[in-house]
């Protein structure tokens, strides 16, 4: 399977409520996360790397198919063989105003996706956590794993939240290819929230 190709559109895909619930699934949350990062692939493929059958996966990817999050990649594979592209790489979306939403099904895709996103997160750190030592010296200096405590105001937070979500976004046009000796693609987590006092 090719890895690390662009995904067909550059585009950020925004979440209305019906493409929030076609979303709300672990899994299909994982095969359009393989997608984006490792590039086309067929649902046996996805299967072999996700631990899961392929007749769940091929299902999935039909139901991602059917909200536009991901398509048929007709210029690979040969026979009945299909293979399956991300439409966008990366999906954008208002969780407050979809957590205050009338319908109570729009509410659970919320909280399906915001679960989902959280153990992957801790996922992907248990993962780093275990195979740092296969680190080198310098990759391991540029990790980071910090929790900062301030007390702000809603308007205070959202604004360090945009203003180191434009910081990240400022990397994207100094990103280096794959063949870039010492390069690897780099994971960047943000948690923000507020706690109670207590």
């Amino acid at each position: 399977m090719a890895e690390n190709e662009e995904p067909a559109s550059d585009e950020v895909r925004v979440l209305d409520p019906r493409t929030l619930r076609g979303l709300a699934h672990p899994l299909r949350m994982r095969l359009l996360g393989a997608l984006r990062e490792y590039g086309p692939a067929t649902a046996s493929q996805l299967a072999d790397r996700l631990g899961e059958s392929s007749g769940a996966t091929s299902y999935h990817l039909r139901q991602l198919a059917t909200y536009g999050f991901v398509e048929d990649d007709p210029g690979r594979g040969k026979g009945r063989e299909r293979w399956w592209k991300a439409t966008h790489r990366g999906t954008r979306w208002n969780a407050d105003k979809f957590l205050a939403h009338p319908d109570p099904a729009v509410r659970g895709a919320v909280n399906t996706v915001l679960h989902e996103v959280a153990t992957q997160h801790t996922e992907q750190m248990s993962t780093w956590l275990g195979t740092l030592h296969e680190w080198s010296e310098k990759w391991v200096s540029a990790s980071d794993m910090s929790d900062f405590h301030l007390r702000l105001t809603p308007e205070l937070a959202r604004e360090m939240r945009d203003k180191v979500h434009e910081l990240i976004e400022s990397y994207r046009e100094k990103e280096v290819d794959r063949e870039t000796e010492g390069s690897a693609p780099y994971r960047v987590h943000l948690h923000a929230f507020p706690r109670d006092e207590d």
